[in-house]
C-alpha cells in the first residue's frame, strides 16, 4: 500500500467527468502485480500458488536472526519492462525502506518496499472508454515484498497464518486521482491487466491474488477543494470493483448530505452484501517510520541493463494498434479492440494473412465472433472458427459469391461444427449469390408487374417504397440476389 498523497496531486484544471447527483467523483489506484518470478523478491522460497500452507516460507522471509535478503534480478527486469511499456522513467539508483508496522501475517514487524526512490517513475496508461480516448497519469511503480495471509473461515473462534506468500514479489503500481468516473476506473484497470500480461511480468490472475486493486474514492462539489478519500482495499475481480466503487460514491454523497463529514479510512467491500465497510483508520506515511533497508544496498540500473531488456520486449499493444491503422487503415477504436491480448491480435493477424480483408476481419472478430465468445465464457483459443476459415468466409463477401445474411449463416455452421469449409457449407446450404442478371431481371420484372403502388409512391419521392421493391426482389430470389445489383437494376428499371 502506497501513502503517495496522490489526491493532493489533482489539477484543480482537469475537466470533470459526468456528475453524480451533482458531484464530481474522483478516483486514484494502487494495484499490486504480483510478478512472474519463480522465487522471491529477497529468497529462492519458491512462488508456486497452491501449496500446503507455511511450506513455502523460508528464513530469509521469516528475517530470523543472521539472515540477509538478496535482490531477485528477475524482479528488478520486470518492473523495467513496465517503465519501459508505460512510457515512465527508470530509476538509474533506487533505494529500498523498511515499512514498520505489526499484522500477525507480518512476522519481521515490517516490509521491505520503496519509498523516497521508486525503482520506475511517472509514464501513464491510455485506453478507451467506450469510443473515447482516455489516459491515466502515474505518480510511480515500486518494487516491494507481499506479507502472508490470515485465513479466518477455516478455524471457529479463531485464525490461521499462511506464511507461503511471504516476500512474494510485487509491482505497486499507482496512479494520479485522473479518474472521473467508475466506468473510467475499470476501464483503467482492464488495461493495465492488459499490459502486464502481454509483457509477461504477471500472470494476471486476480482470483488467486496475482493482480488486485486498491481504489481511493472521494467526492466534490464541482470546483470545491478535493474531498476526504476512503480506499477501497483487494479489489480482486472488475465486476466487484465496479459495485464497490459505485457503493462507495453512494455512500460518501449520502454522509455529506446529512450534514456528516467522510473520514478518512481503509475499507474492504463484501460482495454478498454489496456494501463497504470500514476496516481502520487510513494511515499515513508517517506512520510506518520508513527507513532505508540497512541490509539492501541501494538498486542500480545501468542504461545498457536497460537497453538489453527493451530488445527482448514484444511489440506493445499500443505500437500494435498504431500499426494496425497505419497499414489496414482501422479505426484507433477497432485496432485497441483487437491488441486486447496476444491471442486476440494473432487470431486477426492470421486471418489477414490467409487472404482476408482486414476491415471485414475486424467487423467479424470484434462483432459476431466477440459476442459469441463473451455468450459461451471462453478465449479466442477456443473459438471453433479458426482464423484461416473466417478468412475464406470474409473473401466469399468480397467477391459476392455470398450476402451477408448467407455469411451469417456459414458461420452458425462453422461455429457449431456443422461443416468444415466454407465452399462445401455454401453449396450444401444453396447459399450463393445470384450472379445471371438475365435470371434476375425476371424477378425484377415480376416484383414490378405486381407492386404498382410502390412504384407509384418511389417516383412520387418516397424513398421507402424502393426499398420495400428491393425487399421483394430479395424475398422472390430466396435471399440470393446481390444487393447491390439489385439495387442497380431496379433503378435502371424504374428510371
Amino acid at each position: 500500500m502506497s501513502e503517495t498523497n496522490t489526491f493532493e496531486a489533482a489539477q484543480s484544471g482537469r475537466p470533470t467527468g459526468p456528475l453524480v447527483r451533482g458531484y464530481e467523483v474522483i478516483i486514484g489506484f494502487e494495484t499490486h502485480a504480483q510478478l512472474s518470478t519463480a522465487s522471491k523478491i529477497f529468497s529462492r522460497a519458491s512462488t508456486a500458488f497452491g501449496a500446503e500452507p507455511n511450506t513455502q516460507a523460508c528464513a530469509v522471509d521469516l528475517a530470523l536472526p543472521g539472515t540477509l535478503p538478496v535482490m531477485n534480478k528477475g524482479a528488478v527486469e520486470r518492473a523495467i519492462k513496465l517503465g519501459l511499456a508505460l512510457g515512465s522513467t527508470i530509476a538509474p539508483r533506487s533505494v529500498f525502506a523498511r515499512k514498520n508496522y505489526f499484522y500477525p501475517d507480518l512476522p519481521k514487524g515490517y516490509q521491505i518496499s520503496q519509498f523516497e526512490i521508486p525503482v520506475v517513475q511517472g509514464g501513464s496508461v491510455s485506453f478507451f472508454l467506450g469510443d473515447e480516448p482516455k489516459t491515466v497519469r502515474l505518480v510511480r511503480a515500486h518494487l516491494e515484498e507481499d506479507a502472508g495471509k490470515s485465513l479466518h473461515e477455516d478455524f471457529i473462534g479463531q485464525s490461521g497464518i499462511d506464511l507461503n506468500r511471504a516476500g512474494t514479489p510485487l509491482l505497486e503500481i499507482v496512479t494520479e486521482p485522473d479518474m472521473r468516473s467508475t466506468a473510467e476506473a475499470v476501464a483503467y484497470a482492464r488495461e493495465l491487466h492488459k499490459i502486464v500480461t502481454w509483457i509477461g511480468i504477471c500472470d494476471g490472475n486476480m482470483q488467486e491474488g496475482s493482480f488486485r486493486c486498491d481504489a481511493n474514492v472521494s467526492v466534490r462539489k464541482p470546483g470545491d477543494k478535493l474531498g476526504t478519500r476512503r480506499e477501497i482495499k483487494n479489489l480482486n475481480s472488475f465486476k466487484f470493483m465496479q459495485q464497490a466503487i459505485d457503493y462507495e460514491i453512494r455512500w460518501q454523497i449520502e454522509e455529506i448530505e446529512d450534514g456528516r463529514q467522510v473520514q478518512q479510512a481503509t475499507v474492504l467491500f463484501d460482495p454478498d452484501t454489496g456494501e463497504t465497510r470500514a476496516m481502520r483508520t487510513k494511515e499515513d506515511a508517517a506512520d510506518y517510520r520508513y527507513f532505508p533497508d540497512p541490509d539492501l544496498p541501494p538498486l542500480a540500473i545501468a542504461a545498457e541493463w536497460i537497453e538489453r531488456v527493451r530488445a527482448e520486449m514484444p511489440e506493445l499493444p499500443r505500437a500494435m494498434a498504431e500499426r494496425y491503422v497505419r497499414d489496414h487503415g482501422l479505426s484507433d477504436y477497432d485496432a485497441a479492440q483487437l491488441t486486447q491480448s496476444p491471442a486476440l491480435a494473432g487470431y486477426f493477424q492470421a486471418a489477414v494473412a490467409a487472404g482476408a480483408n482486414a476491415k471485414l476481419a475486424s467487423n467479424w472478430i470484434t462483432g459476431e465472433i466477440a459476442r459469441r465468445l463473451n455468450q459461451q465464457d471462453i478465449a479466442i483459443t477456443e473459438a471453433p472458427v479458426s482464423a484461416v476459415q473466417l478468412a475464406r468466409l470474409v473473401e466469399r463477401i468480397g467477391d459476392g459469391t455470398i450476402s451477408n445474411n448467407a455469411a451469417r449463416q456459414v458461420f452458425d455452421a462453422l461455429w457449431t461444427g456443422e461443416g468444415q469449409e466454407v465452399d462445401a457449407i455454401i453449396e450444401a446450404k444453396g447459399l450463393k449469390q445470384m450472379s445471371d442478371s438475365g435470371a434476375l431481371e425476371k424477378i425484377i420484372d415480376q416484383v414490378l408487374a405486381t407492386n404498382e403502388k410502390n412504384i407509384a409512391e418511389y417516383r412520387a419521392g418516397k424513398d421507402k417504397a424502393f426499398n420495400a421493391l428491393v425487399g421483394q426482389v430479395m424475398k422472390a430470389s430466396q435471399g440470393k440476389a446481390n444487393p447491390a445489383q439489385v439495387n442497380a437494376l431496379l433503378k435502371a428499371k424504374l428510371g
